[in-house]
């Protein structure tokens, strides 16, 4: 019997049609290997388990008892070319393409329609407590891709796609915030790349809760037309008691998602070629120490986070 299966890697998606499940995990290695470039002995094949453990490559695919259609997404670099690694990667258009949102923010924030799919949302999206929001904690949110993750190159394992500094910022952000993952991904791979970054698992860190692009609302702009954004009046409506305007920040790379909330984003530098960056990237350091600055505020609403790097500057040398 066929068993059709959709591996994500490197920004793609391929379509694998012609395995059933008497094959093993070997031979989808194999097959994708004639798809991507990619040795087996390379590949990590997120998402294929057995009794919690990942399929060894004797595995018949039937005994994973995958549905068809399954997503999986695969780890894994070539080996035919160090350029492949240390290449560009793809343009990406949401970064390229991205607009300052200033212009845009009266016409959209305060529409009745916008704030209808808000309310709607408050009341259907369902999410997951993980760890319970703390009392007297301000609220940190933070995109993934480009933000915290170089999901466009290539590479054995997440972690080297990891932006530097990550675990030593979410474990100082940890002290003052609350952190909330929230990617205009599904559910399924915000969870993944979570695991494999070793964010769900950290000790000295815990994450709240995470959101995906279920909880997004669409929104029209005279001149850009229809636009996905993450609204934070979700959490707002959803966790009042905890959080607000007042308390909440956003990092995001690309500044149209908090276009319905514009005082409470800040627009992080992406983080891309992991390869030829890793070793140059203090973004996450500087971050750092602004939220440790602006946390000792009552109210964020007094900043204007474009001009963070000013305000650390100048508090750094009073």
């Amino acid at each position: 019997m066929a068993l059709p299966i959709i591996v994500k890697w490197g920004g793609q998606e391929y379509s694998v049609t012609t395995l059933s499940e008497d094959d093993t995990v070997l031979d989808l290695k194999q097959f994708l290997k004639t798809l991507t470039g990619v040795l087996p002995e390379r590949q990590k094949l997120l998402g294929l388990k057995v009794k919690g453990k990942p399929a060894e490559n004797d595995v018949k695919l039937g005994a994973l008892k995958l549905k068809p259609n399954t997503k999986i997404m695969m780890m894994g670099t070539r080996e035919e070319s160090l350029e492949d690694v240390l290449g560009p990667p793809p343009d990406n258009d949401d970064v390229v393409n991205d607009f300052d949102i200033e212009d845009e923010v009266v016409e959209v924030e305060n529409r009745e329609e916008n704030l209808l799919k808000i309310s709607r949302r408050v009341k259907e999206y369902k999410v997951e407590i993980l760890n319970p929001p703390r009392e007297g904690k301000k609220l940190l949110v933070l995109d993934v891709d480009y933000t915290l993750f170089d999901h466009r190159s290539c590479a054995e394992t997440g972690v080297e796609l990891m932006r530097p500094y990550l675990h030593e910022f979410l474990t100082s952000a940890y002290e003052d915030y609350d952190i909330v993952i929230w990617s205009a991904t599904n559910m399924k791979w915000i969870e993944a790349k979570m695991k494999e970054l070793g964010v769900s698992t950290n000790a000295n860190y815990k994450i709240t809760f995470m959101l995906d692009s279920a909880a997004m609302i669409t929104v029209h702009t005279p001149r850009r037309g229809l636009i996905d954004v993450k609204p934070l009046g979700v959490i707002w409506g959803k966790f009042s008691e905890f959080y607000s305007k007042k308390n909440t920040i956003m990092f995001d790379d690309i500044g149209r998602n908090f276009l319905m909330n514009p005082q409470n984003g800040l627009k992080i530098r992406p983080f891309m070629k992991a390869h030829l960056n890793r070793d140059k990237d203090k973004e996450l350091l500087k971050l750092t120490q602004y939220l440790k600055e602006i946390a000792k505020l009552d109210d964020f609403l007094e900043l204007n986070h474009k001009y963070w790097e000013r305000y650390l500057s100048k508090k750094q040398g009073q």
